[in-house]
């Protein structure tokens, strides 16, 4: 594109809007089963997005020029930790950015010694290896119980040296939606003086009221013993707009820690607590507004509604033949495979008949499988989900598994990307039938099953060729 030499009108910008996203995957209506929270309540979404053009120009970078930030942060923060067990939190754009800020809060607050390291399972989100290439903290994961896909206690507690500076557990962990054994391992990171961190960024606003409703769901927030900090999404199952997360730490003295100032120049004073500067309001006023829109009954209703469709597109899927849910899940989030379709041709299948069911590689034992997170819009289409899953099950057990020409992983396998510009790897792509630059939604299942078959540094530097064609 290029700058046009004078300014167009706000009917034709939005009429291009239109166009641009008429291949987009719809945020509302429950069809996009990961990336989108849905409440199925319209005037919550619209007061949020009220609220949140109300606050879009003002700028969090200095609280005492804009006192609203301050204020709205503080009833924010304060709900998520009435709700998870108390402590000092900071409100920040995402999960990953709150758990940037846990890692470096334990790094930092360690003594000088040899490099700093976390103890993390497989499972764990990758915004912790993410945080960790970031700050210059060496990882070392630990597997997960083969069958409940929980983290192992036993792994966790041999793992940890002398320069662990913080443990890892997930509530509940994103592949499979169960919760790791939270309680056993902040008493074993406690043992040993370490910091123990609950990736909560999926579950902090939904277990709390599934608990409520009825769900058994394990202790796993800041009144655990030995947990010093909890990372919270609010834009996931708090249903606020994008950009909208919480972590909260038990010891103010290590919410310090997260911070960052500098004073060694001449401008204006510089003091963040988060990893942006600079950065719009906007988030903040929407997750506010939902608060206030929804309220405790109304995220308690949602939590009754999530709670029921769970349940049932677990049954649902337990009755198709040829599919399996895998582990037992206390959250809203569902994985599910087959030893007897290609699940990766079974979410082609879906997205051809309008739904998106999420692929997930194969890694560390656990095979690939289809993830669906399970929102308060769910049950009103569950049974019409349940149908699609079926169908697109038989419909790839029809197809047959992805068959990959021979010789394509070895030759993928060994590559010198390197060597490669982006034009030569766009041709690589097209010759195995994988257009880059096509419109539409496109057929996953051969690049997932190139990806599947490719040990996970090979799989890390062929998505960042992806990525770097598509944005060419």
């Amino acid at each position: 594109m290029s700058l046009p030499e004078k300014g167009r009108g706000i009917e034709e910008l939005l009429a291009e809007i239109s166009r641009l996203r008429q291949d987009d995957l719809p945020v509302r209506g429950g069809k996009v089963t990961a990336y989108v929270y849905d409440t199925g309540r319209p005037e919550v979404h619209e007061a949020a997005a009220r609220a949140y053009f109300e606050m879009l120009e003002v700028n969090t970078l200095d609280p005492t020029a804009f006192p609203s930030v301050v204020e709205m942060e503080r009833q924010v923060v304060g709900a998520v930790a009435g709700l998870l067990g108390g402590g000092s939190g900071i409100f920040t754009s995402g999960g990953t950015e709150s758990i940037m800020l846990a890692v470096k809060a334990a790094r930092d607050s360690r003594p000088a010694g040899g490099p700093a390291r976390m103890v993390v399972p497989v499972t764990a989100h990758p915004a912790f290896h993410k945080a960790a290439h970031y700050l210059g903290v060496a990882v070392d994961a630990v597997p997960v119980d083969p069958v409940t896909f929980r983290a192992s206690v036993a792994a966790v507690e041999e793992a940890i040296t002398s320069d662990t500076v913080l443990v890892v557990a997930s509530a509940p962990s994103y592949p499979q939606g169960v919760v790791d054994p939270v309680a056993e391992i902040a008493a074993v990171a406690a043992a040993r003086g370490v910091l123990c961190h609950v990736d909560a960024c999926v579950g902090g606003w939904l277990l709390p009221w599934l608990r409520e409703a009825g769900a058994q769901v394990p202790p796993f927030d800041l009144s655990v013993p030995g947990v010093t900090s909890i990372s919270c999404d609010l834009h996931k199952f708090g249903y606020s707009p994008k950009g909208a997360s919480v972590v909260l730490f038990a010891d103010p003295a290590l919410r310090r820690r997260a911070y960052f100032a500098s004073a060694a120049w001449p401008g204006y004073t510089v003091i963040n607590a988060t990893v942006q500067s600079s950065k719009s309001a906007g988030p903040l006023g929407g997750a506010w507004a939902t608060f206030q829109a929804l309220g405790r009954e109304g995220y308690l209703e949602l939590g009754r509604a999530t709670l029921a469709a769970a349940r049932r597109l677990r049954e649902g899927i337990a009755g198709i033949p040829g599919l399996r849910v895998l582990g037992d899940p206390e959250s809203a989030l569902v994985a599910f495979g087959s030893a007897e379709v290609d699940v990766f041709v079974l979410s082609d299948e879906a997205r051809r008949r309008g739904w998106f069911l999420q692929p997930q590689l194969s890694y560390a034992g656990i095979p690939a499988n289809i993830h669906v997170t399970v929102t308060g819009v769910t049950l009103h289409g569950v049974e019409a989900m349940l149908e699609v899953i079926a169908e697109s099950a038989e419909a790839a057990r029809e197809r047959g598994p992805v068959t990959l020409p021979d010789g394509l992983v070895e030759l993928v396998a060994g590559l010198d990307l390197d060597a490669l510009d982006d034009a030569a790897f766009g041709e690589l792509a097209a010759s195995v039938g994988v257009d880059l630059g096509g419109s539409g939604q496109p057929e996953m299942a051969v690049v997932n099953a190139v990806l599947d078959a490719l040990p996970a540094d090979r799989r890390e530097a062929v998505l960042v060729r992806f990525l770097s064609v598509i944005y060419t």
